[in-house]
């Protein structure tokens, strides 16, 4: 039997072929992504509690409403005081007075601390209040600063009040008696008021530092009364704290009504700093 070499070649070829494919696995890979590892801290999970801010304050507030006063105004007194040339010290009591510590009624809602009526040429703002006579009308600022600022003014454009600056910058006690006698007020006792508030809280500093003195330093005025009390020949006494009329008038040998009588006091009571004749 003749075999054709050439299709014998030909089919062994195939056969090879086949059994090539046949025996190939087919893998199908799926190349995974490498994943980044990074170093970002994550946002922090706030609660609804954490998320509520809460601001606190540590208050310094002492109970002495005066005192809270002075700390309030203390600086636009003493700017006042090196524009103008009133002592901060006059200003702050003359504050405390007339707004009640800032809780009179023009001070809170009017912001006027210190009494100043309409009069006239006012063109600002007006609230009516009873005073000396009914409904009359006072001045009303934005801002109680203005209402500093406009105090200033008042006693420096005003001819009846130029004598006051004629004094020593910090002579609070001739400024009180000053104000007095020029008709600021119509209280008798409105200047024994004033050096009572500044001697009690130490006033006077703010007086130094429109000054540029030290603050710590004593006013002339007040060591000059301390120095005649000294003396065998007093004449006069400042009223210090837990005085009562009864313990000094047993310290300078005098009965209480003479001692009243002399003081043109109507009643027992007595202010830290009050200035009482006691011969």
């Amino acid at each position: 039997m003749k075999i054709n070499f050439r299709l014998l070649c030909s089919l062994l070829l195939a056969g090879m072929f086949l059994v090539s494919c046949g025996s190939k696995k087919h893998v199908r890979t799926t190349k995974q992504k490498s994943k980044r590892t990074t170093t970002t801290p994550k946002a922090p999970v706030v609660s609804q509690e954490e998320d509520k801010v809460t601001i606190t304050t540590t208050s310094t507030r002492s109970t002495d409403k005066v005192a809270n006063y002075v700390e309030d105004f203390k600086d636009v007194a003493i700017q006042e005081m090196k524009l103008y040339k009133i002592p901060a010290s006059i200003t702050l009591a003359q504050g405390i007075l007339e707004s009640g510590s800032g809780s009179g009624r023009l001070a809170v809602e009017a912001n006027n601390h210190f009494g100043i009526k309409c009069h006239t040429g006012w063109i600002g703002g007006r609230i009516y209040h009873d005073d000396d006579e009914a409904q009359e009308c006072f001045r009303t600022y934005n801002d109680a600063s203005y209402s500093y600022r406009d105090h200033s003014l008042f006693l420096k454009d005003r001819s009846r009040y130029a004598g006051l600056f004629e004094l020593e910058k910090d002579d609070y006690k001739g400024w009180a008696n000053g104000l007095r006698e020029a008709g600021y007020a119509t209280d008798k006792r409105y200047p024994e008021k004033l050096i009572s508030l500044i001697e009690r809280y130490e006033l006077y500093q703010y007086d130094n530092i429109a000054l540029g003195k030290s603050v710590d330093e004593r006013p002339r005025v007040i060591e000059e009364v301390k120095e005649k009390n000294t003396t065998s020949y007093n004449k006069e006494y400042v009223v210090e704290k837990g005085d009562t009329l009864y313990r000094i008038s047993k310290k300078y040998a005098i009965t209480i009504e003479q001692l009243k009588k002399l003081n043109r006091l109507k009643s027992d009571e007595l202010n830290i700093g009050q200035v009482l004749i006691v011969e």
